[in-house]
């Protein structure tokens, strides 16, 4: 069962905040891989939002491979990446940035950008 509560006092924009309740949901397990998700319009509905604005956030969610978006089926938390996934890019990527000769420090930028840019 989706569980959100959205706080409009805080900086934070409301698809933001609507992400990172379904990302953590997921990752905790309270919602767990193939779960459906309510339609972009019946969860605007639901949580007084704009469309745009749930839209948004599955895109978001489905950018970053939380959901999987299948046509006229519906919106589906994804299988999570095993922490082994996570090693072995992290892997890949020290060696390509070695090889590349980028220092620990730019490669640690790189990381920063990436994840606060996506």
């Amino acid at each position: 069962m989706l569980d959100i509560v959205l706080d409009p006092s805080t900086p934070e924009p409301p698809f933001e905040q609507l992400r990172g309740h379904i990302a953590a949901q997921a990752a905790s397990g309270e919602l767990p891989a193939g779960t459906r998700l309510p339609t972009v319009r019946a969860l605007a509905t639901k949580l007084n939002l704009a469309v745009n604005t749930v839209a948004r956030a599955y895109r978001e969610l489905e950018s970053d491979g939380v959901v999987e978006t299948e046509g006229r089926r519906g919106t589906f938390i994804s299988a999570p990446v095993a922490p082994a996934d996570v090693a072995a890019a992290a892997i890949l990527f020290a060696a390509t940035a070695r090889r590349s000769g980028v220092s620990l420090a730019q490669a640690q930028r790189l990381v920063t950008d990436a994840w606060t840019s996506s």
